[in-house]
């Protein structure tokens, strides 16, 4: 009999710690601490301490949190800012809502943004680079904090996937302006419906970050002394993000395994090309995704389906590039190809050593077979 693998399991998110979780709305509940609360300035206070920036920011989702960096910022609506065309759609609506315009380029083999392409793609409204910090990886940040210096550009992150990422041991999100991460439930550190949050060592950034999640009010005050948004952190997603916070760690070292097994198990098939394994120099990945490139992938993915397997393929298969209806059609080969390709195995927080290994032969026994 197959296995029943899901790529994610979302019931299993709130089963698996059910009577904590329960206990943590009802403590929140009955203080009436909904918005704006103590659990949320704990958060805040972990993510800070825990990645090592100046000031950490909690906000209703990650796309939220990338405008209101760029807004902050104060660069994103005089010009363009490149982004990786491997990214989700919410990359460049940021900016486009932040008033600049998104230019996607290609990404590399290792699914990072290609700063050739990034070369190729400035002109003399471009004021920034966005890189996404994908799969959990973080791009090499020397070559992008070279490139940006050499042409005048801001850095911003998007993180969503990123934390607890590190290159030469800095954090994810702590390079640039600003950065997001997503909490989203799917994420390493998700709680239980949207959240967010934006990482800054910038101070002056960091206060209008604060004008701009609530309303433009005066935190001190509550004066509105600017324009803002409605995009705070419900406390009761912090107070489930504290709780889960305290298995971060343990989480990550778990996923590392996995993808090790992974690695182990996948490399001598030609077929495919994997992640960098999790012990790779300046590099500490936290696999938020563990995303192949298979020959192929369609009829492989329909294979491991009919063997229990769930798969996903990112962004819904499309590169931002790709998307004809707001604009964004871009000549980018290389990602078209890279996008026939990709295909995402199950990571989760719920899967077991000998679903990895059920995983691994059932591929193998596919690219045998073909």
């Amino acid at each position: 009999m197959n296995k029943k693998i899901p790529f994610f399991d979302y019931p299993q998110l709130f089963n698996s710690y059910e009577q904590d979780l329960t206990n943590i709305f009802k403590d929140v509940g009955k203080r009436g601490a909904f918005i704006m609360q103590k659990d949320l300035e704990e958060f805040e206070t972990n993510l800070s301490a825990y990645t090592e920036a100046k000031h950490a920011i909690g906000v209703a989702n990650a796309t939220d949190g990338l405008q209101i960096c760029l807004m902050a910022g104060e660069q994103s609506n005089q010009g363009e800012v490149l982004i990786s065309s491997h990214t989700m759609i919410a990359t460049a609506s940021a900016i486009h809502y932040a008033g600049g315009t998104p230019v996607p380029v290609e990404c590399g083999k290792n699914l990072m943004i290609d700063i050739s392409s990034a070369e190729k793609a400035l002109t003399e409204k471009t004021v920034a680079i966005m890189p996404t910090q994908l799969n959990g990886r973080t791009c090499d940040m020397d070559e992008i904090m070279n490139f940006a210096i050499k042409n005048n550009l801001a850095i911003y992150e998007d993180a969503a996937q990123a934390l607890g990422s590190k290159f030469k041991n800095k954090h994810a999100g702590t390079f640039g302006v600003a950065s997001a991460i997503s909490l989203y439930p799917a994420k390493i550190l998700g709680c239980l419906g949207d959240g967010g949050a934006i990482l800054t060592n910038d101070s002056d950034v960091y206060e209008r970050i604060i004008l701009l999640r609530d309303h433009g009010r005066d935190p001190n005050s509550g004066e509105v002394i600017s324009w803002g948004f409605n995009s705070r952190l419900d406390n009761i997603q912090a107070a489930f993000l504290n709780y889960f916070f305290s298995k971060y760690d343990e989480v990550i070292s778990k996923r590392r395994y996995f993808a090790q097994l992974y690695d182990q198990g996948l490399k001598e098939i030609e077929e495919i090309y994997l992640p960098e394994p999790p012990n790779n120099g300046d590099h500490f990945d936290v696999f938020q995704n563990y995303e192949i490139q298979a020959k192929n992938r369609d009829e492989l993915r329909e294979f491991l389906s009919k063997n229990g397997i769930g798969t996903l393929i990112q962004w819904g298969g499309k590169a931002i590039h790709q998307f004809k209806g707001i604009g964004m059609e871009k000549n980018l080969p290389v990602t078209d190809q890279i996008f026939s390709e990709i295909l995402m195995l199950p990571l989760n927080l719920f899967i077991s050593e000998n679903d990895v290994k059920y995983i691994i032969e059932k591929i193998k026994n596919f690219y045998i077979k073909n």
